[in-house]
């Protein structure tokens, strides 16, 4: 296997995707804010002094796929054709399980918009409810799916 981001020399690089063809690309990824039952209850009840968490979230996940280019240095900047981020109450965990999937057509792959949407969501959530529980947990971020691209399909076992 060839590492793509590294030349012949060794040196970090930008993968040149001017020579692949646009086909259409999606990557869904998923993590969790694990988190007291008492705090999960505060976002279920929207007593979240700083605004409705769950919204806000979203919004930020959004924000970061888009801007995932500026965060990530070897990452392509992308015209992205969909984010969508779902946040769900999850009394097992207990905690917020977090969902992204991202879409568009071009030249490399959304699984870095992907998993930036899930970080950010979950970051964003964490500083929305810290006054209430510092423990809590990031975690499980992780590409469930991918399609396009030379590669093709992949999904998570």
């Amino acid at each position: 296997m060839t590492l793509t981001h590294f030349g012949e020399d060794g040196e970090a690089r930008m993968v040149d995707v001017s020579p692949k063809g646009e086909t259409q690309r999606m990557a869904v990824a998923e993590g969790t804010l694990t988190m007291r039952p008492e705090t999960l209850a505060l976002v279920r009840e929207g007593r979240v002094g700083k605004g409705d968490a769950l919204s806000v979230a979203r919004i930020a996940g959004i924000m970061g796929a888009k801007r995932t280019a500026d965060l990530i240095p070897l990452c392509h900047p992308l015209a992205l054709s969909q984010v969508a981020v779902d946040l769900e109450p999850d009394d097992a965990i207990p905690g917020v399980r977090i969902t992204a999937t991202v879409r568009m057509t071009g030249r490399t792959g959304v699984e870095m918009e992907a998993l930036t949407a899930v970080s950010v969501a979950a970051l964003t959530l964490y500083d929305m409810l810290k006054a209430a529980d510092k423990a809590m947990v990031i975690g499980q971020v992780r590409l469930r799916v991918k399609e396009g691209g030379a590669s093709g399909r992949y999904e998570a076992p």
